[in-house]
């Protein structure tokens, strides 16, 4: 079976693209062509993946070009983001969205009658389950994935700042959209933090390892958990969160507060003094993250419809791995 994967918005070495998806494609005997932009984020393309470059959030005529070409000898079509589905070549396989963003019932109406749509509930939301992570820590915090102005850069540099006189680091793994990283910058120059850039994924979840907990702050709201807060429980840590998804209540593996620095400052102080509590709720989310969020458990099942899908006959060896 030969897959098109494509993002115009996403690092192209985003964990589930690239780490979970991609590579369970791959390791089943799959091709994959991946359009993704790597001049953008100045990536290499990883060894197996036949490349297409592309701008970031690319207009249409070059979105549809980069998918025209992707698409040549394509059984199926995998989108990360919705604009891609409105430059669509008139002729192409099976369209598949994944979808990563927060869109109207409306909007996933209108897909599911036309294409395949992948939502928590079709493949579940998953991370690489550490087998037996330290316990939390007392002496820092960590925040994964991109940053940016909606995801509360301004709220991470003032608790970076408010837990230095209390002997509390924050590390920051992952990339940062243009306009926010002159402040990371300035931020990390006068010690307030450590901004690390993009790390792989495998290694930041190795980096986040016995941490006082795992932050993940957004703007917006909504049900969809997002994937940092799977990582956070797949290492043993206590989860800080502001109100988007309801893993951390649900499961009990962490703390729910509004976008804003006092409460911020307050959580993780409040767990810096309790090291039970901070045990306690990193064991919850461990233990739930084993049993429901470890993608190995979930990728043949994610082949599998990529198969069915595709119209290609499930083979046993696609199952085994």
């Amino acid at each position: 079976m030969r897959v098109c994967v494509a993002t115009t918005v996403h690092h192209p070495e985003d964990a589930r693209i690239m780490h979970r998806q991609i590579r369970a494609l791959l390791d089943a005997g799959h091709e994959v062509t991946y359009v993704a932009p790597f001049t953008y984020y100045n990536v290499t393309p990883a060894m197996g993946v036949a490349a297409i470059d592309v701008s970031r959030n690319a207009g249409y005529g070059r979105a549809r070009a980069a998918l025209k070409r992707g698409l040549r000898g394509a059984d199926l079509l995998v989108l990360h983001d919705h604009r891609l589905l409105h430059t669509l070549p008139f002729h192409h396989p099976p369209i598949v969205w994944d979808v990563r963003e927060q869109v109207t019932a409306r909007q996933l109406s209108r897909a599911e009658r036309r294409h395949h749509v992948v939502t928590s509930a079709v493949v579940p939301e998953a991370t690489l389950v550490s087998a037996a992570p330290p316990p939390p820590g007392d002496t820092r915090v960590v925040h994964i994935g991109r940053l940016s102005a909606e995801r509360g850069v301004s709220e991470l540099i003032g608790l970076a700042e408010r837990l230095v006189p209390h002997g509390i680091r924050m590390d920051l793994l992952g990339a940062a959209d243009r306009e926010v990283r002159p402040l990371l910058r300035d931020a990390q120059r006068v010690g307030l933090l450590d901004w690390f850039g993009y790390v792989p994924n495998r290694h930041a979840l190795r980096m986040a390892e016995g941490a006082l907990a795992g932050l993940s702050l957004s703007a917006e709201t909504g049900t969809r958990t997002p994937t940092k807060i799977l990582d956070y429980m797949g290492r043993g840590l206590p989860v800080i969160t502001t109100p988007h998804g309801s893993m951390a209540e649900r499961v009990g593996c962490g703390v729910v507060v509004p976008l804003d620095v006092d409460a911020l400052v307050n959580a993780v102080l409040d767990l810096k003094e309790d090291p039970e509590r901070r045990a306690a709720l990193g064991a919850r989310g461990h233990a739930e993250a084993r049993l429901r969020h470890h993608w190995p458990d979930h990728a043949a099942e994610f082949v599998a419809k990529m198969e069915r899908w595709a119209g290609v006959q499930v083979r046993a060896h696609s199952l085994a791995v």
